[in-house]
């Protein structure tokens, strides 16, 4: 059969170029240029990156071909975006101050706190005793009583700014040493005050501070107050200690939410 091959005189690659080849060329380069772009794009991006990468061997982004590429730099983006964003999320808002009153029926609240053994806590000579309440979803505020037999104690409220994964409350029993070690841990921390006057320390970075830890008159009278939640999170309740070398404290709490 007869075959229509192409004229000697005129080069396949050329009649290509007639069709199609001049955009497919152009084509080609462009994304040669996008991926040069990209690879540059990348190693200023690993150069901002360097103290948070671990050391290795070689340089980065050297000899990829384009399907590694390409994973690099979608690793890349994903670690600029955690920063930008850890970056943005900024320190947690201030907290209102709490509304406080004392009452004078010490006598009757402490009888009615003996009849539940939770509510009634030693607290010993250097210790300082926390308690834990998470936000409740049904409740708006939190709100707190508490006395102490013959000697006062000290007493704060503080906010962590954490997710709430349940509603329970826990008691935290530590010594001064272990308070002292937690503030060396915090950057920034400068001690205000005598020690006989209770801790007005700084709280860590995600804590908020209500009310700072004083000494209270709780064995003359009820000391009470309440707070309106700022939103997610767990309050702490210091009861403070520390700076008795030598009594140990009964104290008798409520805490409720409403």
């Amino acid at each position: 059969r007869p075959q229509i091959v192409p004229p000697l005189n005129e080069d396949p690659a050329k009649t290509s170029g007639k069709g199609g080849g001049n955009q497919e060329d152009q084509s080609l380069k462009e994304q040669d240029k996008h991926e040069m772009d990209q690879l540059q794009n990348s190693q200023e991006i690993a150069k901002l990156l360097t103290p948070f990468l671990p050391p290795q061997k070689g340089t980065f982004c050297t000899g990829f071909d384009r399907q590694t590429l390409k994973l690099v730099l979608v690793g890349v983006k994903l670690v600029l975006f955690v920063l930008i964003k850890d970056h943005r999320k900024g320190p947690p808002p201030p907290l209102a101050p709490p509304t406080t009153w004392s009452s004078k029926s010490s006598t009757e609240f402490k009888a009615k706190m003996r009849g539940d053994k939770n509510a009634v806590v030693i607290v010993s000579r250097g210790e300082v005793v926390t308690v834990h309440v998470p936000t409740h979803p049904e409740g708006k505020r939190i709100s707190w009583e508490f006395a102490t037999d013959n000697y006062d104690i000290g007493f704060g409220v503080y906010f962590d700014w954490t997710p709430v994964t349940s509603t329970a409350i826990s008691v935290q029993v530590s010594d001064w040493s272990d308070e002292e070690d937690e503030e060396e841990e915090i950057e920034g921390v400068i001690p205000v005050g005598d020690v006989e006057k209770g801790s007005r320390n700084s709280p860590r970075s995600h804590f908020g501070e209500i009310m700072p830890v004083y000494r209270r008159d709780s064995h003359l009278e009820v000391q009470a107050g309440s707070h309106d939640y700022p939103g997610e999170g767990v309050y702490l309740l210091k009861f403070d200690n520390s700076y008795s070398l030598w009594r140990n404290k009964t104290l008798y709490y409520h805490v409720y939410y409403t």
